[in-house]
């Protein structure tokens, strides 16, 4: 008689993250779909990993999905979960739970960095194109001068054609940028030390050191995580580099950047800036950075918002189901390689 198959047992899962994380990104269908292939404790979702609920949950939890405000995985909480085998995260990095001990345990661990990578990019390559139109500094102008009817007599430099774009660090997203570059005439400059020539010809991109990066770029978008040795990458004799009315864009983090350097060529208006990241975060109401105009500073909305973080949902469900089922993650994060991540 033919054997029948095997039915792999459900594993026992949790979430911890903030609570409101998890109402951004865990909607009833993606709530629905984790409870298919685990068994998924109730809400409320884990964010103290101290209480007597969390230590109970623990006890017996085989995989956590993760997300923003989940509390560091220590040897101490570890310790809890004995029975631990994997984490899956909703949103990008793991640097703020995922510990040293974690990797000893070998657990496995999953991001959903893939899929956060997109609408930065997305972000970004807006801001290429706007910013070579002078899109945001026209659009004030012609505001303000309503009565005007010669607008169309512009300079010869707005525009995007035959543009140079640097890439400072191939990583998840600047390869995206790349990517959705592709169809623009401009040309593309990368600087990353960890790129070949033969990998940079199979990005389509031409490898150039740090200083030519800046000094030839009319945009330079920088993507390198924040980690010791590129804190203040971005220096003042990088800033002073660069081209006559050249864009500097950071999505990554902002301390990649000198910014008391930064603001001191903004305001001499030699260059223009997109800011979607300060130091700190929020920068002081009174910083003079909120006074140049020619620095446009979002709230770090590059990266996931609204029905986006839906892709943040799908990509961490697909995972889960992967791992339940034995295939092991498809997005998985690897320790030697946590030097390279943001």
């Amino acid at each position: 008689m033919p054997t029948a198959p095997t039915v792999r047992p459900r594993p026992r899962a949790a979430l911890a993250m903030k609570p409101d994380a998890a109402a951004a990104v865990l909607g009833p269908e993606t709530l629905a779909a984790l409870g298919a292939v685990c068994e998924l404790t109730p809400p409320p979702v884990l964010d103290d990993f101290t209480t007597h609920r969390a230590r109970a949950t623990l006890a017996d939890v085989e995989i956590l999905i993760t997300g923003w405000g989940c509390p560091p995985l220590d040897r101490a909480v570890l310790d809890l979960a004995p029975r631990l085998r994997a984490v899956a995260h909703t949103a990008g990095t793991i640097r703020g739970h995922i510990t040293d001990a974690c990797w000893e345990r070998g657990i496995e661990v999953s991001s959903a960095a893939a899929a956060n990578a997109l609408p930065v990019a997305e972000y970004t390559v807006a801001m290429i194109l706007l910013s070579g139109k002078r899109a945001l500094e026209r659009a004030r102008d012609y505001r303000a001068a309503r009565d005007r009817d010669d607008w169309l007599g512009m300079d010869g430099n707005v525009g995007n054609y035959g543009r140079t774009v640097g890439i400072l660090s191939a990583s998840l997203i600047g390869r995206r940028v790349i990517e959705l570059l592709r169809p623009y005439d401009v040309r593309v400059l990368l600087h990353d030390p960890y790129v070949s020539d033969e990998e940079a010809a199979a990005l389509g991109v031409r490898p150039v050191g740090l200083g030519e990066l800046f000094a030839r770029g009319d945009t330079v978008s920088v993507h390198t995580p924040l980690l010791p040795a590129t804190r203040g990458l971005v220096s003042r004799e990088l800033l002073t580099s660069m081209r006559p009315d050249s864009v500097l864009i950071n999505t990554s983090r902002g301390a990649v950047v000198d910014q008391d350097a930064l603001t001191d060529v903004l305001k001499r208006k030699r260059i223009r800036a997109v800011l979607d990241v300060t130091e700190p975060e929020t920068l002081p109401p009174d910083h003079p950075l909120w006074t140049c105009e020619n620095a446009l500073i979002t709230p770090h909305l590059a990266g996931s918002q609204g029905n986006e973080t839906r892709r943040l949902a799908d990509l961490a469900v697909g995972e889960v189901q992967r791992w339940a089922a034995g295939d092991g993650f498809a997005h998985p994060v690897r320790r030697e390689r946590l030097a390279f991540l943001a």
